[in-house]
């Protein structure tokens, strides 16, 4: 089992790890990890390790048996044996895009309040797809009511509540197609806004920035349809 450090303090750039094992495809997982692990459609983190008498680019993360996360090597190369420990580096510019993109995705489920079919996180844009029968008439609305929201400078926080708890709130999913993490006991809540300001609450296991204004401001871009129920639509960040 890998000790997820990023759900900790998705702010952690770079920490200690002990090498735990080796996957069939040349893998490498370790005890705790900062590199966030592909899912819930965030890219898996990228970045380095580097121990005594060696490195290693890491490409990508994925998850791997049971809550093993597991670092995916750039290129073939020595690989640093069990029990040694290492020094991880995480590619912050592009982790904290990513959850830039991501933050923004929750408040663009706000602004359009419609079932969501599926999902996209990159370091320069993402997008949702919404179960909506009809392409929204005025862009210039949705854009300015999502950088409202971020010009409100909203704190982005976490609850956890039970499995039982979140089969008896079935309203907190706004996703179709995928179901939140659940089978360990506990699921967690990413909560934006407090009190009267709170303007959303739901299930995520990704990384997200602490505030919205942290976001920056946001460009509406396309509006596609892709099926007869289905709509996509991307947003931008504008720097």
């Amino acid at each position: 089992m890998t000790r997820p450090l990023f759900r900790e303090d998705a702010y952690m750039r770079s920490a200690k790890g002990v090498v735990t094992g080796h996957t069939p495809e040349g893998g490498i997982v370790l005890d705790q990890s900062i590199f966030y692990a592909k899912g819930g459609g965030q890219p898996g983190d990228s970045g380095k390790i580097s121990w005594p008498g060696g490195e290693m680019t890491i490409a990508t993360t994925v998850k791997g048996d049971g809550d093993d996360i597991v670092l995916v090597p750039a290129e073939p190369g020595a690989m640093p044996a069990p029990g040694t420990e290492v020094e991880q580096q995480l590619d912050w510019d592009r982790r904290h895009r990513h959850m830039r993109v991501h933050t923004a995705l929750h408040l663009l489920s706000v602004v359009l309040p419609f079932p969501v079919s599926g999902g996209s996180i990159g370091a320069e844009k993402g997008r949702l797809d919404f179960d909506m029968p009809e392409a929204p008439e005025d862009r210039d609305l949705i854009a300015a009511a999502l950088n409202e929201m971020v010009d409100r400078d909203l704190p982005v926080t976490e609850d956890w509540i039970s499995d039982e708890e979140l089969q008896a709130n079935p309203g907190l999913v706004k996703t179709m197609s995928v179901m939140p993490p659940m089978g360990q006991g506990k699921v967690r809540l990413v909560r934006i806004g407090q009190g009267a300001d709170q303007v959303d609450l739901q299930p995520c296991g990704g990384t997200h920035v602490a505030r919205t204004g942290e976001i920056g401001r946001l460009v509406l871009g396309k509006i596609e349809k892709k099926g007869k129920q289905n709509r996509r639509v991307s947003i931008l960040l504008d720097d």
